[in-house]
């Protein structure tokens, strides 16, 4: 998936971990970033009021690098509130293409 991945955080539940959100850093692609199976511990930063949609960060679990740029909040966001962290859970295993 060219903007993110899908990660199950309980069985049958899984949100979106944006591109923006895997790293500090700047990611071109997706490619070779997380593979399919893989446990990895992201935090749930939204959760969408119309849809139910989960909003999930890998970034957010890590120290800001020290120069980095602080980017502008998104409209409609709740930049600021702690939602709370996810234990580690798989990245789905079938292809989200």
């Amino acid at each position: 998936m060219a903007y993110g991945a899908f990660v199950e955080i309980l069985p049958g539940k899984d949100g979106l971990l944006h591109i923006s959100e895997v790293s500090w850093d700047r990611l071109e692609s997706m490619e070779g970033v997380l593979k399919e199976g893989e446990i990895i511990k992201v935090k749930l930063i939204e959760i969408d009021k119309k849809t139910g949609k989960l909003k999930l960060s890998k970034k957010a679990l890590t120290p800001k690098p020290a120069g980095s740029q602080e980017r502008a909040p998104q409209a409609g966001g709740n930049e600021g509130q702690n939602i709370g962290s996810i234990p580690q859970r798989k990245v789905p295993t079938e292809n989200q293409d």
